[in-house]
């Protein structure tokens, strides 16, 4: 789950991990009231929405750019009026863009000096592990891309927790100076407090920054969290945002399926992670483009298999649907009853091709071939991804 990064300093307080000070606004009336709580003097105007590059996009009216600096307050409140309810469109939203429902006021802070800091999961090595650079700001994916030197790793081991030598050796390599050391350490050890106690699945700062002062702020924040852990955490989950999610993926979720939106037109609909991405890869060999991620778990009910049906459907672009199943666990005859009373209940017009195999395969098969229903089945895996391939085109 993401959040809005004000939602994320706000978290960021609470550990101790300094921030500008900032107040966020969902409507033209709550301006007046969040910039009162700044003081005056030049301001930032921040879009809120789950994306990055907000400082390089552009709004669909053509006003550019979703991170804006103003010299004072009444700009500010004439730059949000532009943001808020329009749409920006980032490297990262598609050409869809995304819906601006609440601005960020923050104050302007003086920089001196601009770092990058992450920490997330190395799944490699299953230990958390934290990123760093001194190349932070609105370049950082081009220093990953053509100096990764210049971006560092230190993994953590769980069991034990971040270490002072570690915490030492990130500001040493980092190059605070004399004065900006103990606030950085202070900084990465509480960052590192918020990623374990909160669940955390990634959290990001870019840019991390140091005043002339000497002080360390966190000038930008996204952070997202593990969905499967927020059930220990009813104070995030109230910040989930469903405007930013696709109504698709919500309605899954509320099925116990999981759901991702693609850009393809063959829907998938496959029992376990790792076969739904191999299905999505063979899709792609022989030269078709998969519509979604869609998995049912390994004992999925038929009202399942019926709600799965009718996600995939809620997509335009689907123009027809792979049913990948191996029946391990599952019953791949509870399966077919389930995909033979989905396409009667939703009136399908698509192609459909399944390829069944596994737990209970022959009654499975034979409920599908009884049905008197337009299915068509797939031998192999291989075999059932180039006839739906060949229908769709």
């Amino acid at each position: 789950m993401n959040i809005h990064e004000y939602q994320a300093k706000a978290l960021f307080e609470k550990f101790g991990i300094p921030v500008p000070k900032g107040a966020p606004a969902a409507s033209s009336s709550e301006f007046v009231t969040a910039l009162a709580g700044l003081p005056e003097g030049p301001t930032m105007v921040k879009s809120q929405i789950h994306a990055g590059g907000r400082g390089k996009g552009t709004f669909t009216d053509g006003f550019k750019g979703g991170v804006k600096f103003c010299k004072t307050k009444a700009e500010a409140r004439e730059t949000a009026g532009r943001m808020l309810g329009n749409t920006l469109v980032t490297a990262q939203t598609g050409p869809a863009g995304r819906k601006v429902g609440t601005v960020y006021f923050t104050v302007a802070s003086e920089i001196k000096r601009e770092f990058y800091l992450a920490i997330l999961l190395d799944r490699a090595s299953s230990h958390p592990v934290i990123v760093a650079s001194t190349e932070g700001g609105v370049e950082i994916e081009k220093v990953a891309h053509d100096s990764p030197e210049k971006l560092f790793k230190v993994r953590v081991d769980p069991a034990y927790g971040l270490a002072d030598f570690q915490v030492r050796d990130l500001v040493a390599r980092l190059g605070f100076g004399p004065g900006e050391a103990k606030n950085a350490a202070r900084l990465i050890r509480n960052l590192y407090s918020f990623y374990w106690e909160s669940d955390a699945a990634m959290v990001e700062i870019n840019p991390l920054i140091t005043t002339p002062l000497g002080d360390v702020l966190a000038l930008d924040a996204k952070v997202s969290f593990d969905d499967n852990a927020l059930y220990r955490h009813p104070d995030i989950l109230a910040l989930r945002d469903l405007n930013e999610e696709d109504p698709k993926e919500i309605e899954a979720s509320k099925h116990a399926l999981s759901y991702i939106a693609l850009d393809g037109n063959i829907a998938c609909l496959v029992n376990g992670a790792g076969l739904a991405m191999s299905t999505m890869d063979i899709i792609k060999h022989f030269g078709g483009n998969p519509a979604n991620f869609l998995d049912v778990g390994g004992g999925a009910s038929r009202e399942q298999v019926v709600a799965a049906f009718k996600i995939i459907l809620g997509d335009p672009n689907v123009r027809g649907i792979f049913v990948n199943i191996f029946g391990g666990i599952m019953d791949c005859n509870v399966i077919a009853t389930g995909i033979v009373e989905a396409v009667k209940e939703v009136g399908l017009k698509l192609p459909l091709v399944v390829r069944l195999e596994g737990n209970n395969v022959a009654a499975g098969k034979k409920t599908l071939a009884d049905s008197g229903l337009t299915i068509v089945s797939g031998d192999s895996m291989a075999d059932a991804a180039q006839k739906i391939v060949k229908l769709v085109a």
